[in-house]
């Protein structure tokens, strides 16, 4: 089989097309062959090096660590997967930034970290949104959870995560301003029920959140970290929270504590969506909860782009130079 491998950080350039040995599925092990492969910001950050471990990483590697595809063959002791079966995954144990590998054609993975797929969820919708989908729900449902009547601020809206969490929230009956780097961004906010967009490179977001709200908003849900976390203090009503879930733009600087009084008694933090699917039946439930969403009409799941899986390389510049709204995916 072919699949992506890295022997060292760096670029884009160091993502390799390689041909692999086919893997044979061991105890409690299935083999799913990929037909949708989730691009995420954390396989960027692990191909770049040094974000997530102190030491490096064991080289070479496989990227990915979200996607969906048919069962070709189970393993000793699997009897609640059969060939033929459609199923998604969405990371590994432990850390989600550890067991990569997705980016394959095929790929083993223990049975209790599959999902199977409900009709009516098609494995690319499922590629472009389980890790996204977790992640937000971590949010809405453990962090703040938006109630009729709150504003809740929401950055980069257009994005992956956030274009779901803009979803969401207004299904859950609460306003929504995001901030959005430029008007086709802005649209796409909009039409998945964006109240008010603000263009962040041409407005001051601080300034026209209070013009917006007065008071400010009732929480923040930030996915783009060094550059918005610090200032998006300033934008949310006393006593409201603020939520850091991604680091677009490099890690939220050290937070003083003594500011969160100053501020107004605010409450700071983030999630880890690996708690969200940590046990089997923790991962399966929530998945079955934000599947149900999306066959409800709630969410939609916006695929922007697609990517064969030889040209991975292209995706990872495409992210990085900040060209994607919604979901993207590689495709074998």
């Amino acid at each position: 089989m072919k699949a992506i491998r890295i022997e060292n950080h760096g670029g884009p350039e160091v993502l390799q097309w390689v041909e692999m040995d086919l893997p044979v599925p061991g105890p409690g092990e299935v083999r799913l062959r990929h037909t949708a492969i989730g691009i995420n910001f954390s396989d960027i950050n692990v191909r770049r090096g040094g974000f997530y471990y102190p030491e490096p990483m064991k080289m070479p590697l496989t990227p990915g660590n979200e996607a969906a595809g048919i069962v070709e063959a189970v393993g000793p002791g699997v009897t609640d997967f059969a060939a033929g079966d459609r199923a998604g995954y969405v990371g590994m144990h432990g850390p989600f930034y550890h067991n990569t590998g997705a980016y394959a054609e095929q790929r083993v993975v223990p049975a209790d970290r599959l999902v199977k797929l409900p009709d009516g969820i098609t494995e690319p919708q499922a590629a472009a949104s389980m890790l996204k989908g977790m992640t937000a729900a971590s949010i809405v449902e453990h962090m703040y959870v938006p109630k009729p009547g709150d504003t809740i601020l929401i950055h980069a809206a257009a994005a992956g995560v956030s274009l779901l969490l803009v979803q969401w929230v207004k299904h859950l009956g609460a306003r929504v301003i995001g901030t959005a780097g430029s008007q086709a961004k802005a649209k796409v906010a909009k039409d998945h029920g964006c109240d008010e967009v603000i263009l962040y490179r041409e407005t001051d977001f601080v300034s026209e959140v209070k013009r917006l709200t007065g008071e400010g908003v009732h929480a923040v849900y930030d996915g783009v970290g060094k550059d918005t976390f610090v200032k998006s203090m300033d934008c949310v009503r006393p006593f409201g929270t603020l939520v850091n879930y991604g680091n677009a733009s490099g890690h939220v600087p050290p937070i003083d504590l003594l500011w969160c009084a100053a501020k107004g008694s605010l409450s700071v933090c983030r999630p880890a969506v690996s708690f969200q699917m940590a046990k089997t039946e923790d991962l399966r439930r929530n998945c079955a909860n934000f599947f149900k969403l999306i066959l409800d009409g709630a969410i939609k799941v916006e695929i922007s782009r697609t990517y064969r899986l030889e040209d991975a390389a292209q995706a990872h510049r495409d992210v990085e130079a900040g060209l994607a709204t919604g979901s993207m995916l590689l495709v074998p």
